[in-house]
Order: structure tokens, then sequence, then C-alpha cells
């Protein structure tokens, strides 16, 4: 599922923090929340950037939509 689709399932307060965490590793409990309201994160979604040791990363794209939407924008999904 795209960012877009779960994004809204979201609690308020996970929203709040990924806009102002933007860009920053995403704790496990975010990664479980989204998970859970979108599915499996699908290694090859345009939305998924890296994970390792230091956690899970939003793509380059999936930072701007982000921002965008705590801009209060409607952004395009790439």
């Amino acid at each position: 599922m795209s960012i877009e689709h779960w994004w809204l399932k979201l609690k308020p307060s996970t929203r709040k923090w990924l806009i102002e965490n933007n860009g920053d590793a995403v704790p496990p409990e975010v990664v479980t929340e989204i998970t859970q309201v979108g599915g499996p994160i699908p290694s090859d979604a345009w939305w998924v950037g890296q994970t390792g040791l230091s956690g899970f990363y939003f793509s380059d794209e999936a930072v701007d939509w982000i921002e965008a939407v705590g801009n209060g924008e409607a952004p395009e999904v790439p």
C-alpha cells in the first residue's frame, strides 16, 4: 500500500511525529503502526528508503511528500 493510502490511517500523533522528525530514522513502534494500517512494507515501494542498524528511513521522495503534507499542500505521488 502506498503512503497516500495509509497516511490518514495513522494516529494524529504519529503523523505529527513524522512531520516534525522528517528524514530521521523511523522508530520501530511507528514502523509497526504503518504495517498495522497499511500492510507489509514492500521493499520496492517508492516511499521506502534504507533500512539498517540505525532503523528504517523513508526515501528522499517520501521525505519531500511528508514535508509537503506538513506544509498543508496536496503533493502528488511520484
